[in-house]
């Protein structure tokens, strides 16, 4: 075994969400697919990874949530714009979405070339979800979600593919595990 918690996962997006976490955390992301993906996360970027390949993300101690996801057949131009086939911004092929999330964006929620959740407009527990308690859908995860079904809509959407992971901790995400 690695130096790794024994934490895999076979989605292709997984939700972290660090709970109160005075102590940073590694993931260490593996592509064991045969076919290159570009995994991505917030925070923390993203990188390229070819079959076998493994990136050490860092999330530093404080942070409250993010995401880890991979996306397949990727290109990108010199500045680093680009287009994804699956797991990109436009929510088409694997999440099963055709919307036009940027031309329906609610006016509190633009940004410049796209749409922002509630949680970083407002940053309140309402939209965040930064307590222990419950935490249901708004207005606005409800915008995302009638527009499209298969996507997360905010931070508890989906309780399969959401982890809480303690800080001071390493893991190991694992495509095609």
């Amino acid at each position: 075994m690695s130096l790794f918690t024994n934490s895999y996962a076979s989605f292709f997006l997984v939700s972290i969400i660090l709970l109160n976490s005075a102590n940073a955390a590694q993931f260490g992301v593996t592509n064991n697919c045969p076919y290159t993906v570009w995994a991505a996360a917030v925070p923390g970027g993203g990188r390229r990874l070819n079959h076998g390949e493994t990136w050490a993300l860092d999330v530093p101690a404080g942070t409250n949530r993010g995401r880890i996801w991979a996306r397949t057949s990727c290109q990108f131009d010199a500045s680093g714009m680009g287009k994804c086939m699956t797991g990109d911004y436009r929510c088409n092929r694997v999440i099963r979405c055709t919307a036009d999330i940027i031309g329906q964006c609610p006016e509190e929620l633009k940004a410049p070339g796209g749409c922002n959740d509630a949680c970083s407009v407002f940053k309140t527990d309402e939209y965040c979800c930064n307590s222990s308690g419950s935490c249901g859908p708004t207005d606005y995860s409800r915008f995302f979600k009638d527009r499209c079904p298969d996507a997360y809509s905010y931070p508890r959407d989906d309780a399969t593919s959401t982890f809480t992971c303690p800080g001071g901790t390493n893991y190991k995400v694992v495509f095609c595990p």
